[in-house]
């Protein structure tokens, strides 16, 4: 599951990653698509358990996204704590909202 929460600086893009750690984490930019890519391990050793109940399902998880010029691409980080991974989209400086001033001729 994926939210993408928007604010005057940038787009945060929220993605529950159960059971992943920074290290199986691929995020790649390209022309203009952000590709998301996480690598499950599996919970138990394949092939020698034997379960009783298996209802949690264990795969790889892979997204992607078409990112808009209004973003600066330089400047995309992300960080993943307890199961959840956030990537901060920020907000090319041409397009963040900005106050004009009114001068007297």
């Amino acid at each position: 599951s994926v939210d993408i929460v928007e604010n005057a600086d940038e787009l945060l893009l929220i993605a529950d990653v159960p059971g992943v750690n920074a290290d199986g984490i691929d995020i790649d930019f390209e022309n203009g698509a952000l590709s998301i890519y996480a690598r499950v391990e599996p919970r138990q050793p394949e092939g020698e358990t034997r379960y009783v109940l298996r209802e949690y399902g264990v795969g790889d998880y892979h997204r992607e996204f078409r990112v808009g010029e209004a973003i600066d691409s330089s400047k995309i980080s992300a960080d993943v704590a307890n199961g959840v991974l956030t990537v901060r989209l920020p907000k090319a400086e041409a397009v963040k909202p900005r106050k004009i001033a009114v001068s007297t001729n």
